[in-house]
């Protein structure tokens, strides 16, 4: 009888959770989490590239000290903050991770538009594969940040909705942090970085006409 008894409060505790959405929230989450694990290897990867690629312009344009020690502080910044999955569950922490990849980007935007300048650089084996390599990289972190917001937005969704809502707020899962983009356009079209392109030359303008007699 008890055996009876304890098979069927399993069995109602099994629907109740089912029911409820529990399963759903645990699926979410996961997906969450594997979604951000993949923004912050690409967001690594990125970061490995940066003292080659600063110690690589510096051989040919010593003298733009400034970007080049913007980029290595940002790069600093970055590294200086622990990246881990827990991130995603402290909206304060995930901002300042995304403050410090945010003036990463900058400064390495900076370096890139002065590199223009230098001919001998720009043609350059090794500068050239870092190029190819970091324009890789921020397809990857594009597409992998795309993902974040997507599972994000969904797992947000079934934490507000009800009755999902009410079992959030038992297991004390939460909204999750989220991208915020003031220009949508910079998640799908990634930043180009191309140095085989030399820029046009000024157009030149026509000759006057000559005076009539």
């Amino acid at each position: 009888m008890i055996r009876t008894i304890a098979a069927f409060f399993a069995v109602a505790a099994t629907l109740l959770v089912g029911g409820c959405g529990y399963n759903d929230l645990q699926t979410q989450d996961e997906g969450v989490k594997a979604a951000w694990s993949e923004v912050l290897n690409q967001y690594q990867r990125r970061a490995d590239l940066v003292p080659n690629l600063v110690n690589t312009v510096k051989g040919y344009a010593a003298q733009e000290q400034t970007v080049l020690t913007e980029v290595t502080n940002a790069r600093a910044s970055v590294g200086a903050i622990k990246a881990t999955p827990e991130l995603i569950n402290d909206p304060e922490a995930f901002q300042k991770f995304m403050k410090a990849q945010g003036e990463l980007s900058g400064a390495l935007s900076r370096l890139l538009v002065v590199s223009e300048n230098y001919p001998q650089l720009k043609s350059d084996a090794l500068f050239r594969d870092l190029q190819s390599q970091l324009e890789g990289t921020e397809n990857r972190i594009t597409v992998a940040r795309n993902r974040y917001i997507k599972s994000v937005q969904t797992f947000n969704n079934t934490v507000r909705q009800f009755p999902t809502n009410l079992t959030a707020m038992l297991f004390k899962m939460n909204v999750k942090p989220n991208f915020a983009v003031e220009n949508e356009a910079a998640i799908s079209a990634p930043p180009k970085v191309d140095f085989g392109k030399t820029p046009a030359a000024p157009a030149v303008p026509a000759p006057a006409p000559a005076p009539k007699p």
